[in-house]
């Protein structure tokens, strides 16, 4: 661990130029003191190592000095497929090798390529999760990754909606949505129709592959006995046409709107891409503005949550069940505040 270290730390002081202690250790993740060590060991070995100091000093080799010692190791060329993403990374137990892997590869362009790199690096970065909501525990997560590499069983409790129950599973990948992690698996002995809420069953042979929230996992056991994965999974087309199921499922019926500018620009914020098609839907604005549109909505106990929060901007025209119970519970909240 520490010889992987030490060739991180050369690799940054060579790609990126003179750097702190304290650049350096939030980049490598350990303490100022364990940077001052690692920087003499370096030293010791050879390496031109030199210290400037004062207010703009820090660390940096000696010009012209380059290390050649930039082969990938197995680890470090499976992390590289989560680049960009060093959240996710670090979520995975990855953090730390993907930027070894990075800072090899930087070494090893040409100096105009890896300026290239590194500038789009500082324009450009992704943030997976959504605003105002915090991440989910993932404490198994890195097991439950162990498990999908090594084909292992998995025996788990979850905590389901409708209660909680034991499973043993054949993981088959991991998929972060929003900033959550989903595990796709083989549940033998599940039916299909044991519900949306969980996952999606395939209707195929074998184990029925559902979706399993990382974060609902209470305990998480890998067995030693593998498995076989079914031949011709594709993970991403099969989450393409399980989020697509599920799009289809919740929305069960469309309501007939009446909106007012300022819900016009509400509507993509509070419903995401429903509320943007909407628009599109949109008919003439009458003398105040206000337009109708059509809004795919889930079940009515849901939609009429989802519809008060656009308040007085909005009077929903249709369907009559659906306009009839947004009323009632407006009316109720008003003898609250009566």
């Amino acid at each position: 661990m520490r010889a992987d270290r030490l060739l991180a730390l050369l690799l940054l002081l060579q790609n990126r130029g003179r750097m702190t202690a304290g650049e350096l250790a939030a980049e490598l993740e350990v303490s100022v003191r364990t940077v001052y060590r690692d920087v003499e060991a370096l030293a010791a070995s050879g390496v031109p190592v030199t210290a400037d100091r004062g207010p703009e000093g820090g660390y940096r080799l000696m010009d012209g000095y380059r290390t050649r010692l930039t082969g990938l190791t197995d680890a470090e060329a499976d992390a590289l497929f989560l680049t960009g993403a060093p959240g996710p990374a670090r979520d995975l137990g990855l953090g730390a090798v993907l930027t070894t892997a990075q800072l090899k590869l930087q070494a090893a362009l040409p100096a105009e390529l890896a300026d290239r790199t590194r500038r789009v690096q500082d324009r450009f970065h992704l943030d997976a999760p959504a605003w105002f909501r915090d991440a989910d525990p993932v404490a198994h997560l890195a097991p439950v990754a162990r498990a999908v590499w090594e084909q292992r069983v998995l025996r788990v409790h979850y905590r389901r909606w409708r209660g909680e129950v034991n499973r043993e599973l054949h993981p088959l990948g991991l998929v972060l949505k929003g900033g959550i992690w989903y595990l796709v698996a083989g549940a033998a002995g599940v039916a299909d129709a044991e519900g949306a809420a969980d996952a999606e069953g395939t209707g195929s042979a074998g184990p029925a592959v559902r979706t399993y929230r990382v974060s609902r996992l209470l305990t998480v056991e890998v067995a030693e006995e593998t498995f076989e994965r079914p031949a011709g999974f594709d993970l991403a087309a099969h989450w393409v046409e399980t989020a697509r199921r599920l799009t289809a499922a919740l929305h069960q019926q469309t309501a007939r709107l009446r909106i007012s500018p300022q819900a016009r620009w509400l509507l993509p914020m509070q419903f995401g891409a429903a509320g943007t098609r909407a628009l599109d839907t949109e008919g003439p604005p009458d003398g105040e503005g206000w337009v109708e549109v059509d809004l795919a909505v889930e079940s009515t106990a849901v939609a009429v949550g989802d519809l008060l929060r656009l308040g007085p901007e909005a009077v929903v025209l249709g369907p009559p069940g659906l306009r009839e119970a947004v009323a009632a519970a407006a009316t109720a909240v008003a003898r609250r505040y009566a």
